[in-house]
C-alpha cells in the first residue's frame, strides 16, 4: 500500500476520499505529476493544508492561468489578475475579490475536468 493511500485511510470526510481517489487516478491515466502532488497534500492532516491569501495569488500567478491551491483561499489583500482558481474552499470576501477581478472560483474536481492533463497549472501553498 503506497504513502498516499495510508494516510488516506485516516480520512473521515467521504468527499475527500473521493476527490484524492480520482486525483490518483488521472494522474496515472494523464502521466500528470501536479495531480499526484495535490493528492498527497490532501491526504495529510487538515492542519497542514495551505491557507493562500488572494495577494499572494495576485503576486506569483499569471493573467489567464490556472491555480491550485490544496487548501483555503483566504480575501487577505488585492487581486487585479483574471486567473482560474480551484481550491478545497474559498472564503466569501476571497470569492468575491476573484470574481470581481474577472476570474473564476472553481473546485478540484472542475478543474480536474477542464484540464485533465494538468498543463499550465500552478500550485500555491
Amino acid at each position: 500500500m503506497s504513502k498516499i493511500r495510508k494516510m488516506q485511510r485516516r480520512k473521515s470526510n467521504p468527499n475527500l476520499v473521493k476527490l484524492i481517489d480520482r486525483l490518483l487516478e488521472e494522474s496515472a491515466k494523464n502521466n500528470a505529476k501536479v495531480w499526484k502532488d495535490i493528492a498527497e497534500r490532501l491526504a495529510k492532516p487538515r492542519r497542514l493544508y495551505a491557507e493562500v491569501n488572494v495577494s499572494k495569488i495576485e503576486k506569483y500567478a499569471k493573467e489567464n492561468e490556472y491555480v491550485i491551491v490544496p487548501g483555503k483561499v483566504l480575501g487577505g489583500g488585492r487581486i487585479s489578475k483574471a486567473v482560474k482558481v480551484a481550491a478545497l474552499s474559498f472564503s466569501e470576501s476571497a470569492k468575491r475579490k476573484i470574481e470581481e477581478a474577472g476570474g473564476v472560483c472553481m473546485d478540484i474536481n472542475k478543474l480536474l475536468e477542464e484540464n485533465p492533463s494538468g498543463s499550465n497549472v500552478r500550485i500555491l501553498v
